[in-house]
């Protein structure tokens, strides 16, 4: 038995790279869904805070098309629109800052 093991490196980093890329399947959609259902409702963040309970809100309106949609269970739904929100909410937070 040799000491030595071999590796290879191109497959390994496409390994990695596979592990990094996944994205939720809709996640992209759930995020102009809240954008655009957002506006009409309260504003994610209020005076440099996030506003939870308005987050909450906003992801279980948009779970419920999401599921709709997708075919998914409630917690996959509430998940992937849960990211969607907070991905706003940050977004908003930075350019309030700014």
């Amino acid at each position: 038995m040799s000491a030595t093991r071999s590796l290879y490196w191109a497959t390994a980093m496409k390994e990695i790279q596979a592990d990094r890329a996944k994205r939720p399947a809709g996640l992209l959609a759930a995020q102009g869904l809240v954008a655009a259902t957002s506006a009409k409702r309260r504003p994610l963040v209020v005076g440099g805070e996030y506003d939870r309970a308005a987050i909450m809100a906003a992801a279980s309106a948009a779970a419920k098309v999401h599921q709709g949609r997708f075919g998914c269970t409630w917690q996959a739904a509430l998940s992937v629109t849960l990211k969607a929100t907070w991905q706003l909410a940050k977004a908003a937070r930075a350019a309030k800052a700014h």
